[in-house]
């Protein structure tokens, strides 16, 4: 075989080689697998209002996609109940993992992070509006009456004939 032929067939082997790479990354993106993130809120009682960083999301029971897992910003809101405000953690499991997930790839799964929160009544359904009203109007006057530490005043600054002046000469 002449030179000429050795490097011909060497290039068609390189060219069906990155075909052969180039159809196997294509297919690998086809059948891949979609993975799919959702959160899942209740309270009792239902019906309350969230909101995630934010966001109004619904009302609950809801269910929210999400693409993030890390820490979020939740708000739950029904009336005559005590709001809730909290830090919830979207952790990720184990089939998500760097590494593991190259893994689970050509499955389709799906990741649900559900939270719950039970609302407590608000003083003014347990109490009624006159008695809540006179609870906080005594909370606050015990507040404006409480002794709140007054600051020391500063001291005053040296005045300047008690300070040495700075040398214009240069010690030697």
């Amino acid at each position: 075989m002449s030179h000429l032929h050795r490097v011909a067939s060497a290039n068609v082997v390189r060219a069906l080689s990155g075909a052969s790479l180039l159809a196997a990354c294509a297919a690998t993106l086809v059948a891949t697998g979609c993975s799919r993130r959702t959160i899942e809120v209740t309270s009792e009682p239902s019906g309350a209002l969230v909101w995630i960083n934010d966001q109004q999301v619904g009302r609950t029971p809801l269910e929210a996609d999400f693409k993030y897992f890390g820490t979020y910003d939740v708000r739950v809101v029904l009336d005559g109940y005590e709001p809730i405000t909290a830090g919830m953690k979207a952790e990720a499991p184990l089939h998500e993992q760097p590494g593991i997930d190259l893994l689970a790839a050509p499955a389709t799964l799906t990741t649900t992070v559900r939270w719950h929160f039970d609302l407590a009544p608000s003083a003014e359904t347990t109490l009624g509006r006159r008695a809540a009203e006179e609870l906080v109007i005594t909370r606050a006057r015990a507040f404006r009456e409480a002794e709140v530490p007054t600051p020391a005043p500063a001291s005053a600054p040296a005045s300047p004939s008690s300070t040495p002046a700075p040398s214009a000469t240069p010690s030697r």
